[in-house]
C-alpha cells in the first residue's frame, strides 16, 4: 500500500485550490446559463444540496445544479433509476454533461472535496460500509471524479434494469464502488489524479468508453 506523503498531501490541496478557484472564474458564464436554465425550467431553488460523508467521517453538504423537481418531504429517493420522472428536461441535459456537478468546484475550494477522490456517498449507505473498508475510503477527501465515476458513468441505466434496484445497489454497485474507491486511497498518487482527470473528460465526450454494462 502506497500512503501520499504530507509533501504529497500539501501539493494535491494546493492543485485542488488552483484547479477549483480557475475553473469557477473560467466557467463563470456557463455557471451562470446553467443557473439561469435551473431557475425558468420549474420551480425550486437553482442548487441542491444534500448531506453526504467526507474526510474521517465529517457531515457536509454537496452542491449541485438542481437537476429534479422537489420531491415532497419523505419522498425523496437517495439513488437516481433510469429515466427519473422528477428529472427536468434541462437537468436531463446538464446529467449527460455532467454540468449539475459543476457547483462542486465550491466545495473544493471550502476544503470539503478534492478534485480526485472516492465519491461522497449519503449517511444511509456509508453506514453499512464494513469497519475497515471504511476507514480507508474516509480516510481521503471525496471528489468530484474518482475511477469508479468512469466505470459506473451510467449507474442509473444499470440500477433501472434491475426488479430491486437499492437492493441492487446495496448488494452488487456499493461493494464495487467500495473496492475501487479503497484502491484509489490506498494508491492516490498526483499522476494518478491527472490521470483520472483526463480520463474523465474522454468519458463525457467519448461514448461508453470503460464503462460498465452489468
Amino acid at each position: 500500500m502506497t500512503r501520499m506523503s504530507s509533501f504529497g498531501r500539501s501539493a494535491k490541496r494546493s492543485f485542488d485550490i488552483a484547479g477549483a478557484a480557475a475553473g469557477l472564474l473560467g466557467l463563470l458564464p456557463i455557471l451562470i446559463a446553467c443557473a439561469v436554465a435551473v431557475r425558468l425550467s420549474s420551480p425550486g431553488p437553482i442548487l441542491f444540496r444534500q448531506q453526504r460523508v467526507g474526510l474521517h467521517g465529517n457531515i457536509f453538504d454537496i452542491l449541485k445544479f438542481r437537476t429534479m423537481r422537489p420531491a415532497r418531504t419523505g419522498q425523496e429517493l437517495q439513488i437516481t433509476i433510469g429515466r427519473d420522472p422528477r428529472i427536468t428536461a434541462i437537468g436531463a441535459f446538464l446529467r449527460k454533461w455532467k454540468l449539475d456537478e459543476l457547483p462542486q468546484l465550491w466545495n473544493v475550494v471550502a476544503g470539503d472535496m478534492s478534485i480526485v477522490g472516492p465519491r461522497p456517498e449519503v449517511p444511509k449507505y456509508v453506514a453499512i460500509y464494513p469497519t475497515a473498508i471504511r476507514d480507508i475510503v474516509l480516510s481521503v477527501r471525496p471528489g468530484i471524479t474518482d475511477p469508479c465515476s468512469i466505470y459506473l458513468r451510467h449507474e442509473s441505466e444499470i440500477l433501472a434494469r434491475a426488479d430491486d434496484p437499492e437492493r441492487f445497489y446495496i448488494e452488487t454497485l456499493l461493494p464495487e464502488k467500495l473496492r475501487l474507491a479503497s484502491a484509489y486511497a490506498r494508491n492516490q498518487t498526483m499522476m494518478n489524479d491527472i490521470s483520472i482527470i483526463v480520463r474523465t473528460i474522454l468519458a463525457i465526450f467519448v461514448k461508453d468508453t470503460g464503462q460498465a454494462k452489468m
